[in-house]
C-alpha cells in the first residue's frame, strides 16, 4: 500500500520518488471500475464486431489453405494437364500420345443445344470427353453411374441448372449440332467447377466418339483442346512440365500440374480474403474510433476522481497506470468476445461464399485466428486509448476546484505525437499485410488521414463560421442551439469527426457496391443489338441474314472475323521477350489466338485517344492497324511501333497507327485489333450477325429456326445475359452486403459512442439552465436543433469523402465510369443525421425527467 495515502500523511511527505506498486495498482484499477463498467460497454461494443469479423476471415482463410492443400487434385481431376486453342501439330502430337500410364483427352466449345420435348434452345459449353477423366474426383451426377455409364453410348450430361431452366428430365432428348443424346443424367458438379461458372456457361457433356457427326468442328470454330495424364509410377510431374514448357509454349499450349493448381487455387483466395480482410479493418478502423470516443466519455467523468487521488498523493504516472490497466482488461474481455463471435461467425462464410467455391470447405476452431484477433484487440484497445489517457498524466490536485478537460490536453505534448505516429504506423502496416503493397497500404493510410483532417478542418470552420453567424434577433432557443457548437468545452470537432468518418466508411461501400454492381450497363433500346449470332461461315452469310430478315428481324451490323496470332513487336519475338524481361512484353500475348476484324470505320463504343484512324490500306506498303490501349499496354507498343502477325500461316508486316480506348461493357462486336479494309478480305474468316429482338416470344421462335437450318450457329441473347448477370451479381454483392454489416452494424456504435462524448457537459448546462427556468420543451428543442446540424453536416461531409474516395477507387483501381446512385446516398445522409438526433435525445431524457438537484447528487 501507499504509506503516505492511506496514512492520510501531508503532501510535503509524499515520496514521489517511490516504487511503482502493481499490486495496488491493480486492486485500484477493479475498485474503480465497479461502479463504472456499464459506461464501458460501449468500448466493448466498439471493438467487438471489428474482431468478429477478422477473426472469422483469418479462420475461413486458414481453413481454406488446408482444404486445397487437401483437394488440389479434385481441382484438376489428373497428375497432368495440357491444353490449347488448336489442334497439336504433328510432332507435339507423338509426344502427348506417350505421356502418362492413362490418358483421356476433351474438346470443349460455346454450341446451341436444342431441348426437343419443349424446343427450347440455350448456349452452353460442350465437352467432348474420351477416357476415364477424372482420375482424382468424381463427375457428380443424378444418378451416380450416369458419370462413367453416358460414355457407352449416344448419351449427353447436362448441367442441373439447364434441367431445372427447362423443366428436362432423366430419358429426354437434347441435340447437339446435327446429333441428338439422350440425357443419361444430371450434372451436379465437375472438377474444379463453382456454382457462378456453372451460371455462366453450364456444361453439357457428350462422348468424344461423336463429335465429328455434330457438324460442329468447322474452319474457324473456337475449340479447346485438352490432354489429361494419370501417372501409375512414381513420376516427378513437375520436372517433367518444366521439361516440356519450352515446346508447349511454342505451340501455344499450357499445362498444368496438381502442385500450380493448389498454388494458383491458393493465389486466387488469398485475394479473396484480403479484400474481406480490408472490408473487415474498415469496422476495425470505425472500432478504433469508438474505443477513442468512449475513451474519451470516462476519461472526462473521471477528472475529479483522478485529481482527488492526486491530491492524495498519487503520482500522474500511477494515475495513468490505473486507468491503462482497466482499459487493459476490458479491452481483453472485448476482444475474447469478438474472437468468440467470430468463431461462430465463420460458419457462415462457407454458405456466403459457396457458389464462389470449386472445393468443398471444412469449418473447423482456428486457435492462430483466434490469438491473432485477440492480441489485435489489445493493440488497438491500448494504441487507440492512450490519446485521452495520456491526459491524465496533466491532471493535477487544482482540478478538483476547476473541471476542465481541455486543461489537461496540449498539441505540444511530445506524447501525443509518438501516439499519432504509432496510430499511423499501425495502420499502414495491418494494411499492408492484407494489400501486400507498401504503396497501396500508405495510399490508404493517407486516405484515412486525409478524410480525418478535412472532417477536422470543417468542424473547425463550422465553429468559427457559427460564432459569426449567430444574431441577437433570432429567438432564444435558435441562439443558445448554434451556440452550443462554439461554446467552451464543446464537442464539435470530435463529434463531427466520429460521425463523419463513421458515415464515410458506410457510404464508401455503399457506393462501390453499387459501381460493381452497375458495372455492366446493357441497352435494350429499339435501335440496340440485344442478339448476336457467331460462327457463321461464309458460305452461310447471306442465308442467316436472309433468315433473320424473314423473321421480321433487323440485320444491325454483319462483322467478319479472322484468328490470327502475334510474331514480332518492333522485331521482338516470343524467344526474345522471354529472355529480356526490360522489353516489357507479356510473353502470353505471342501464344494467344486474336480474333480481330476489318473495316473503314470505328464503331460508337470506341474512342480514339492516340494516332489516327486509317480506313483504307495501300497496296505494297505496311499495314495500318488499330490497337486496344490495353493491348498495346500489354506489348508495351505505341503509336508507330511495327506489329508481324501470322494470319493463318501468312505473315503480315503492320504498324499502329491508332490507339482506341474501348468500351467492353456496352453490347457489341470490340476487338483488340482493327485491321483497315482492303487488306483481309480474302481470308479464311466467320462472320457475326447482330439483331434486335422485341420480345421473348420472337426470340424463342428465331432462335429453333436459326439452330434448326444452322446447328453450327451459336447465339448470345442479350435477355439471358441480363438474367445470369442479375444473377451473378447478386451473389456478389450478397457478399459485399454480408461483410459491409460489419462495418454499419460498427459505425452505429460508434455514433451512439460520439454522441454520448457529450454527456457529461450537457448535464452541466442543461441543469444550469432548468435551475434559471428553462422548460423542459425549451432545451429539448435547443438539444435538437444542435444534434440536427451536427449530424446533418457530418453526414453530408463523410459522404462527400465517399464520393471523392470512390471516385478514385473507381478511376485508378476498377478501371470503370463513375456514376452515383442518389437514392442510397440520400437515404445514408438522413439516417445517420437521424440516428444523431435520436441518440442525442435519448442521451439527455434522463436529464430532462428528473429535478437539477438529484441529478448533481447522481453525478457528483
Amino acid at each position: 500500500m501507499i504509506k503516505p495515502v492511506m496514512n492520510n500523511a501531508p503532501m510535503d511527505n509524499v515520496n514521489f520518488k517511490r516504487k511503482i506498486n502493481f499490486a495496488w495498482l491493480f486492486k485500484m484499477a477493479l475498485r474503480d471500475s465497479r461502479r463504472n463498467r456499464s459506461r464501458l460497454l460501449l468500448f466493448i461494443s466498439s471493438i467487438v464486431f471489428g474482431i468478429a469479423a477478422l477473426v472469422a476471415i483469418y479462420s475461413f482463410r486458414y481453413n481454406i489453405q488446408n482444404d486445397i492443400n487437401q483437394q488440389a487434385a479434385t481441382l484438376i481431376g489428373a497428375d497432368l494437364t495440357i491444353s490449347g486453342n488448336k489442334e497439336p501439330d504433328e510432332k507435339l502430337q507423338k509426344v502427348l500420345d506417350k505421356l502418362g500410364d492413362d490418358r483421356s483427352q476433351e474438346r470443349s466449345f460455346p454450341s446451341m443445344v436444342l431441348f426437343r420435348k419443349t424446343f427450347s434452345t440455350r448456349l452452353v459449353q460442350v465437352k467432348a470427353l474420351e477416357g476415364n477423366f477424372p482420375y482424382y474426383g468424381e463427375l457428380e451426377t443424378t444418378p451416380v453411374q450416369a458419370g462413367r455409364a453416358f460414355k457407352t453410348g449416344q448419351y449427353a450430361l447436362v448441367d442441373k441448372t439447364l434441367m431445372l431452366q427447362f423443366n428436362a428430365k432423366v430419358g429426354d432428348s437434347v441435340s447437339v449440332g446435327n446429333e441428338t443424346f439422350a440425357i443419361a443424367g444430371v450434372l451436379n458438379k465437375a472438377p474444379g467447377q463453382t456454382g457462378i461458372a456453372a451460371s455462366v456457361a453450364p456444361l453439357v457433356y457428350i462422348p468424344m466418339q461423336y463429335l465429328e457427326k455434330t457438324g460442329l468442328i468447322t474452319v474457324g470454330s473456337r475449340i479447346n483442346y485438352s490432354y489429361y495424364y494419370k501417372f501409375d509410377k512414381k513420376t516427378d510431374v513437375e520436372k517433367l512440365a518444366k521439361g516440356m514448357e519450352t515446346q508447349l509454349d511454342k505451340a501455344g499450349f499450357n499445362y498444368d500440374t496438381v502442385e500450380g493448381k493448389k498454388e494458383g487455387t491458393s493465389r486466387s483466395f488469398a485475394d479473396l480474403s484480403r479484400f474481406l480482410s480490408l472490408v473487415g479493418f474498415i469496422a476495425l478502423l470505425l472500432g478504433c474510433v469508438g474505443v477513442a470516443s468512449a475513451i474519451n466519455i470516462y476519461i472526462r467523468e473521471k477528472i475529479r476522481s483522478i485529481a482527488i487521488m492526486r491530491c492524495m498523493g498519487v503520482k500522474a504516472s500511477e494515475a495513468f497506470l490505473i486507468y491503462l490497466i482497466q482499459i487493459t482488461g476490458i479491452g481483453l474481455i472485448g476482444s475474447v468476445a469478438g474472437a468468440i463471435l467470430g468463431t461462430a461467425i465463420q460458419h457462415l462464410l462457407p454458405l456466403v461464399l459457396k457458389d464462389f467455391l470449386p472445393i468443398t470447405i471444412s469449418v473447423s476452431i482456428s486457435w492462430l485466428a483466434i490469438g491473432q484477433g485477440v492480441l489485435l484487440g489489445l493493440i488497438i484497445s491500448i494504441l487507440f486509448a492512450l490519446l485521452p489517457l495520456i491526459s491524465i498524466r496533466n491532471i493535477s490536485p487544482l482540478n478538483t476546484l476547476r473541471l476542465s478537460f481541455d486543461d489537461t490536453t496540449t498539441i505540444r505534448d511530445p506524447f501525443r505525437w509518438l501516439v499519432y505516429i504509432l496510430v499511423l504506423l499501425f495502420i499502414t502496416s495491418f494494411a499492408y499485410l492484407q494489400i501486400g503493397d507498401w504503396m497501396g497500404a500508405i495510399s490508404f493510410t493517407i486516405g484515412i488521414a486525409v478524410a480525418f483532417l478535412i472532417l477536422t478542418a470543417i468542424a473547425w470552420l463550422l465553429i468559427r463560421f457559427t460564432r459569426v453567424l449567430v444574431m441577437s434577433s433570432w429567438s432564444y432557443i435558435w441562439r443558445q442551439g448554434f451556440a452550443n457548437l462554439y461554446r467552451p468545452n464543446n464537442q464539435t470537432i470530435i463529434l463531427t469527426v466520429s460521425i463523419g468518418l463513421s458515415t464515410a466508411f458506410i457510404a464508401t461501400l455503399f457506393l462501390i457496391q453499387q459501381l460493381l454492381i452497375g458495372q455492366v450497363t446493357l441497352s435494350t433500346g429499339d435501335n440496340q443489338s440485344n442478339m448476336i449470332l457467331f460462327d457463321i461461315q461464309t458460305a452461310q452469310q447471306k442465308a442467316v441474314a436472309d433468315l433473320t430478315r424473314k423473321q421480321g428481324l433487323p440485320v444491325l451490323s454483319q462483322v467478319p472475323i479472322i484468328t490470327m496470332r502475334l510474331e514480332k513487336v518492333n522485331g521482338k519475338t516470343a524467344a526474345d521477350a522471354k529472355k529480356d524481361s526490360t522489353l516489357h512484353i507479356a510473353e502470353r500475348a505471342y501464344a494467344y489466338e486474336y480474333r480481330i476484324t476489318y473495316r473503314d470505320s470505328i464503331t460508337n463504343s470506341e474512342k480514339i485517344t492516340s494516332g489516327k484512324w486509317e480506313a483504307k490500306a495501300e497496296p505494297g506498303k505496311d499495314i495500318p492497324v488499330s490497337a486496344e490501349e490495353r493491348f498495346a499496354q500489354r506489348i508495351n507498343a505505341k503509336v508507330g511501333d511495327k506489329l508481324v502477325f501470322n494470319v493463318q500461316g501468312v505473315m503480315m508486316n503492320t504498324y499502329i497507327s491508332s490507339i482506341r480506348k474501348v468500351n467492353w461493357n456496352k453490347v457489341s462486336t470490340n476487338f483488340q485489333v482493327v485491321f483497315p479494309t482492303g487488306v483481309l478480305e480474302d481470308a479464311p474468316q466467320i462472320h457475326v450477325l447482330l439483331t434486335h429482338v422485341p420480345n421473348n416470344t420472337v426470340s424463342a421462335k428465331y432462335q429453333q429456326a436459326v439452330v434448326k437450318q444452322f446447328p453450327n450457329v451459336s447465339i448470345i441473347d442479350l435477355g439471358l445475359i441480363l438474367n445470369v448477370l442479375d444473377e451473378l451479381l447478386g451473389k456478389i454483392g450478397y457478399v459485399i452486403k454480408f461483410m459491409s454489416g460489419f462495418s454499419i452494424i460498427t459505425g452505429i456504435i460508434v455514433l451512439i459512442s460520439s454522441v454520448r462524448i457529450s454527456k457529461y457537459q450537457r448535464i452541466q448546462e442543461s441543469v444550469l439552465l432548468r435551475t434559471l427556468g428553462g422548460s423542459r420543451k425549451q432545451i429539448f428543442a435547443i438539444t435538437a436543433l444542435e444534434y440536427l446540424f451536427l449530424g446533418a453536416l457530418s453526414a453530408l461531409t463523410g459522404i462527400v469523402i465517399a464520393i471523392g474516395g470512390s471516385w478514385l477507387l473507381a478511376k485508378y483501381t476498377f478501371d470503370m465510369p463513375y456514376t452515383v446512385n442518389l437514392l442510397p446516398v440520400v437515404a445514408i445522409f438522413f439516417i445517420i443525421t437521424l440516428l444523431t438526433v435520436i441518440i442525442g435525445l435519448l442521451n439527455s431524457r434522463g436529464i430532462l425527467n428528473k429535478p437539477p438537484l438529484e441529478i448533481l447528487r447522481s453525478n457528483s
